[in-house]
């Protein structure tokens, strides 16, 4: 299958890249490199440097795919809470842009990175369900859930067949250590350079850390499988706050670094899981990789064990 991967030099989206070429597929990658990177891009993929906002004709075009996996995106939680038209210019205009492209090129099928970590805003249960409510607290969780709403509306009136995989809080190698986004990559860094790693708020704060393996493997069966349109948690269902995380990485790195506290964020919720047992029954996903042992793959990665 012809599968174009947009985003694929950024951290999710070349780790399904790679998947997707072990996997026998032919692969393209269109990325802008905003905050992806060129040898990102695995040996054997076609790589296109292109923005979304822009559309991706051009690409289509001259790739012609018959799938798409859906992965650029602005993912901050708390740019998304500064620029908000940013983040729907994104996220929003980017992601139709992409599905009139779809329709254009008669694309067979869409899989697209939502997000259940911010999708649900403040949970009710723990961990939520695909049909919990969806009441989204930022900006990028409202841009994520109108990506859905957006994939839902082209296949009622195009045809085009989706499945909206809502990540948890991925983690694992190639992530960022700069800038706001991914605490694993920002804390393992700072443990790498012996710098002290600031936990914002009581650190009780929990999230559902889901190994970015774990991910790639979910967007290849949910690309390959004959799966019904809709939404699907890709997460562990576990729950761990921020200072047991940060305690864990610290023990697996044998480094003396105690964190600083500082302010709460805003835009940010307070517990986050989600019940991936959907996923499981439909196409076959589960995770596969515990935090200690993803923790440690990450530490390696990052030169910090």
């Amino acid at each position: 299958m012809k599968v174009l991967v947009t985003g694929g030099a950024g951290f999710i989206g070349s780790h399904v890249a790679d998947h997707l070429l072990e996997r026998g597929h032919e692969v393209a990658v269109a990325d802008n490199l905003s905050t992806g990177k060129r040898e990102n891009v695995p040996e054997g993929a076609r790589f296109y440097e292109a923005d979304i906002r822009a559309g991706l004709d051009e690409v289509f075009e001259d790739f012609r795919p018959e799938a798409v996996a859906h992965q650029a995106a602005q993912m901050d939680v708390r740019r998304s809470v500064r620029e908000p038209a940013f983040d729907a210019d994104v996220n929003v205009l980017g992601t139709i842009r992409i599905l009139e492209s779809c329709v254009k090129h008669e694309v067979r099928k869409v899989v697209f990175a939502s997000t259940g970590g911010a999708v649900y805003g403040e949970q009710r249960e723990f961990p939520a369900t695909e049909d919990h409510p969806q009441y989204p607290v930022s900006p990028y969780g409202v841009s994520k859930l109108a990506g859905e709403r957006y994939l839902h509306y082209y296949e009622v009136q195009h045809g085009l067949p989706y499945v909206a995989l809502r990540y948890a809080n991925v983690y694992g190698p190639r992530q960022d250590p700069h800038g706001e986004a991914g605490v694993v990559a920002i804390f393992c860094g700072n443990l790498r350079d012996g710098r002290t790693s600031t936990i914002n708020g009581t650190g009780e704060q929990t999230r559902d850390y889901v190994y970015v393996g774990d991910v790639a493997r979910a967007n290849v069966l949910a690309l390959e499988g004959e799966v019904s349109s809709g939404a699907y948690n890709i997460g562990t269902g576990i729950e761990t706050d921020v200072n047991r995380l940060y305690d864990l990485l610290l023990k697996a790195s044998g480094k003396e670094l105690p964190p600083e506290h500082g302010p709460g964020k805003p835009g940010e919720q307070s517990r986050s899981s989600v019940d991936p047992a959907l996923a499981g029954s439909a196409f076959g996903w589960r995770p596969e990789v515990s935090l200690s042992a993803g923790l440690g793959e990450t530490l390696r990665f990052f030169g910090a064990a």
